[in-house]
């Protein structure tokens, strides 16, 4: 039996409606964010203003290797208790129930979860269910969820079985860049395609009277700055942070970059919206050799691409596909292994894309033609921009 949660969508809070009859604007966050070069190592200092002195550290085979033993002499020299747990790779409700089960009678206080996406959305789960603070300590800068208020749910296999949403943000959120810079290129570029779609889906939910946020209110004018912010600092120091991380080293350009692909696009999601470009990205792994080849942020950057051709925003989807071909991003379907003729593989992602709950945000209706419309357009446009400017980036980060 699962240790299933107190049933919980953001509608019961921020989607009821108000006396006009539409949703009320709703901004949610971490309650604290902490980012630098070494700041891992005070991890304990920051544990101790969300009030914790015992700690579970869920955390990946990898990330107790490499990162475990500084987070757990941090902790130590703040006379914090820490108890390690290992992640075993997918966020499924198998996962998430061995650690409530571990967890559930011992004098832990707080979760900290230290790795990748996966790991973070299962820490907040187990913390959700034990009703316990959750702190995030995020390894990679390849998506957005350390910030969320949710986690995205997976089987075995590795394929989506929805997202569990929960009232309450990450108490703290602590990333240390010297760790983000020692991961591979390819991480930080993904997180750049996610993070870019984050202004330009928002914009759309924005300019949708019926549109929504991912915590089913309307979106914040917060949320929409935080949102266009997180594209010019991507646009501006997208290269500069792609080579400080295949340098080894930290930098101003990475700093910024990893502050967009992290706080930036994570506040600007929630509580700004999403739309299309999650839709392709979503229904992209529906095909195998998508799903098991390609990070979420690459299919999202070819799904932004064909969002903004259904917006009929053609140059906007032009000046994007160029900045991704200059960090490494798929910018047309053989990058991510499909052909512009695999008639029965688009026709799967388009009917996922049409069927996604965020696609409504779209200002038109959306259908299958029109999706495999905007895949050919897109592959065009993609297309193009590597006839003009190469596509060596992607090939440096994909071989």
């Amino acid at each position: 039996m699962h240790n299933t949660a107190t049933p919980y969508q953001p509608a019961d809070v921020f989607g009821v409606a108000t006396a006009s009859g539409s949703a009320p604007r709703a901004f949610i966050s971490p309650q604290r964010y902490v980012q630098g070069l070494g700041v891992l190592d005070r991890l304990g200092e920051f544990i101790g203003l969300v009030g914790s002195t015992n700690v579970a550290l869920l955390a990946s085979s990898r990330a107790q290797e490499i990162e475990g033993a500084r987070a757990e002499r941090a902790l130590t020299s703040a006379g914090v208790a820490s108890r390690f747990a290992t992640f075993g790779g997918q966020c499924t409700l198998d996962e998430v129930d061995a650690h409530v089960d571990r967890f559930r009678d011992s004098a832990v206080d707080v979760i900290v979860a230290l790795g990748g996406g996966k790991c973070v959305d299962t820490g907040k789960a187990v913390a959700h269910r034990l009703g316990l603070p959750v702190v995030v300590v995020p390894t990679l800068a390849s998506n957005d969820a350390p910030c969320s208020a949710l986690s995205v749910m997976y089987r075995t296999d590795g394929t989506s079985t929805g997202v569990e949403f929960y009232p309450n943000s990450p108490a703290l959120v602590l990333v240390d860049t010297g760790i983000i810079a020692s991961a591979p290129e390819r991480f930080l570029v993904s997180g750049m395609g996610d993070a870019m779609a984050t202004w330009y889906e928002a914009r759309v939910a924005i300019e949708n009277p019926s549109g929504f946020s991912s915590i089913r209110g309307r979106p914040t004018i917060a949320a929409a700055a935080i949102g266009e912010a997180c594209a010019t600092t991507l646009f501006e120091h997208g290269v500069g942070a792609a080579a400080a991380v295949a340098a080894g080293t930290v930098d101003p350009s990475l700093e910024d970059v990893v502050e967009a692909n992290t706080l930036l696009s994570g506040l600007g999601f929630e509580s700004g919206g999403l739309a299309a470009a999650h839709g392709v990205a979503q229904s992209c792994n529906a095909v195998a050799q998508v799903h098991a080849n390609y990070l979420h942020g690459e299919m999202v950057a070819f799904g932004l691409i064909t969002q903004l051709v259904m917006e009929g925003r053609e140059s906007e989807a032009g000046r994007v596909a160029e900045f991704f071909c200059s960090v490494g991003l798929p910018v047309h379907l053989r990058h991510l292994s499909l052909s512009p003729t695999d008639t029965d593989a688009l026709t799967v992602i388009a009917d996922g894309t049409v069927d996604f709950p965020t696609t409504p945000n779209m200002p038109m209706r959306v259908d299958r033609s029109l999706v495999l419309s905007a895949f050919a357009t897109a592959h065009r446009i993609g297309t193009a921009a590597v006839s003009d400017l190469g596509d060596d980036a992607y090939r440096k980060i994909h071989t």
